[in-house]
């Protein structure tokens, strides 16, 4: 705690009531509805916080940063001032002198910190799609930055010099940085057009579960990193790698899946997985060397593996699930999904999301029958292929989702899976009508618009398996058992 802010240190703890929670850069005194940030006067290797003017521009930044995505929970900029008689206050005064500036905000309860949520074993799946809705609405709000530079290996540098000089392992350090390496810069040239793209913006930059929390119900983005804006001036796929690395770490690989899955969902980026290898090694690494300089040694050797894990490679492979609706397609690519191929598991890309997005609405918003022509199943269809091919060529396993009821749609995932050169195979589901009935009239909340009238009507045009793998999906476990021998006795799956 710095000498010249003492006294602002003391006045606000007295105000709180309570000492401050402590970073390395901030003490946030906690009140009962209202909480106060300062930053530390502190000059570090990557920010400068020494000066009042500076304190205050960052104050500022912060507050601009983060007030779009959670509106009321960061309120204002305040200054702590002097009166003549010595006396400290909040707000500005006549004849006072400004000592410091102050970042003021809304009281969060400590249970709905969602790192708080993760270690209480309460993150359930629709507080992961409310996670990936969060990210997916965060990021649209961001400009563009078309000829913006990601410093990859600057970060990469960084990364290196401070795990060493956290004291992890030097043979392991430099072997993972000659991979990274290695890593970066066959990213570069993908790096450089996903920014013509429209995918490299002035992100977060510090995405991890311990930046969101619940928000008037709500999962919300907070403190982004704001005192350095080339650190988060970086492709959105790494800006979310933390939050999947957090996921993968602390509370399963199916709950990174599930995010992973919806954010895809929601904007359609499937080409981010090409960077997730060196994006969620990157983000481990970070983990690694903070916690060996607060000197939690086996949580630091425990994040330098997961950082070497993630550069492992796995043989992609596509999958293909179809059935009438109601057999269970989405509940075993969800099943399957985080076990296939390299972290966190395979992308599942299903066709009632897709047809959603292209009508630019929510999965579990409804559409009216004139969106299922042929020629927006057509172009659905299409963008389901061309994704499946895409992401095989990166290197990710994919699972495609759909009813496949015409030869052509399934010709046009054997197609993509040629010429992305990878394995693949497909398995139609198939059930007694009565149990795909009880299933559809049960659903809730899910992307399919399809009814029973919709069932009944595809039934009497079942095309049956054909020279895809039929599955027996009348019990959805004993069906995910039998997709899981199929793959594993093909080397696909561990």
């Amino acid at each position: 705690m710095p000498e010249d802010q003492t006294d602002t240190i003391a006045f606000l703890r007295t105000i709180a009531g309570a000492p401050p929670v402590e970073t390395h850069i901030s003490l946030v005194f906690l009140g009962t509805d209202t909480v106060w940030k300062l930053k530390k006067a502190v000059r570090l290797s990557f920010l400068d916080f020494s000066t009042l003017d500076a304190r205050r521009h960052f104050c500022e930044r912060e507050l601009a940063l983060n007030t779009p995505a959670a509106p009321g929970l960061y309120r204002d900029v305040v200054p702590i001032v002097r009166h003549p008689n010595g006396t400290l206050a909040i707000g500005p005064a006549e004849g006072a002198v400004i000592v410091e500036w102050v970042l003021r905000m809304a009281r969060i309860p400590a249970g709905d910190f969602l790192e708080a949520r993760a270690a209480a074993g309460q993150i359930d799946p629709p507080l992961l799609d409310g996670m990936a809705d969060a990210v997916a609405a965060y990021h649209a709000r961001l400009p563009a930055l078309p000829d913006a530079v990601p410093a990859m290996r600057h970060v990469l540098a960084g990364n290196v010099q401070a795990a060493l000089s956290a004291g992890l392992p030097r043979d392991a350090v430099l072997t993972w940085d000659r991979l990274m390496r290695d890593e970066v810069g066959q990213l570069l040239p993908w790096l450089a057009q996903r920014a013509r793209e429209g995918f490299v913006r002035r992100a977060h930059g510090d995405l991890h579960l311990g930046n969101l929390c619940l928000w008037h119900g709500k999962p919300v983005p907070f403190d982004a990193l704001e005192f350095d804006e080339a650190l988060a001036t970086i492709d959105l796929g790494y800006d979310l790698a933390f939050l999947l690395m957090d996921l993968d770490h602390r509370v399963s690989r199916a709950a990174a899946n599930r995010v992973l899955n919806r954010y895809v969902a929601r904007n359609g980026d499937a080409a981010l997985v090409r960077g997730l290898p060196a994006f969620l090694s990157l983000r481990a690494m970070v983990r690694a060397h903070v916690a060996a300089r607060s000197g939690r040694d086996a949580e630091a050797h425990a994040y330098l593996e997961a950082a070497a894990a993630y550069l492992r490679p796995a043989p992609p492979v596509i999958v293909a699930i179809g059935g009438l609706p109601g057999s269970g397609k989405s509940t075993l690519a969800r099943g399957l999904a985080p076990d296939l191929g390299r972290a966190p598991g395979a992308l599942i890309l299903r066709s009632d999301e897709i047809r959603k997005r292209q009508f630019g609405l929510a999965p579990e918003d409804r559409l009216p029958k004139s969106a299922y022509t042929p020629d927006a199943s057509r172009a659905v269809f299409e963008e389901l292929a061309s994704s499946v091919r895409l992401a095989a060529e990166a290197g990710q396993a994919v699972i495609a989702d759909a009813t496949f009821m015409s030869a052509g749609h399934r010709a046009m995932i054997a197609t993509a899976a040629r010429q992305a050169g990878v394995a693949w195979h497909g398995f139609w589901l198939d059930a007694p009508l009565a149990v795909l009935e009880q299933r559809v009239a049960a659903r809730r909340g899910d992307a399919s618009d399809a009814d029973v009238a919709v069932l009944l009507a595809a039934a009497k045009n079942d095309p049956g398996a054909g020279d895809w793998t039929r599955i027996d999906a009348t019990d959805s476990v004993v069906a995910l058992a039998c997709i899981r021998k199929t793959l594993t006795d093909a080397g696909q799956l561990c």
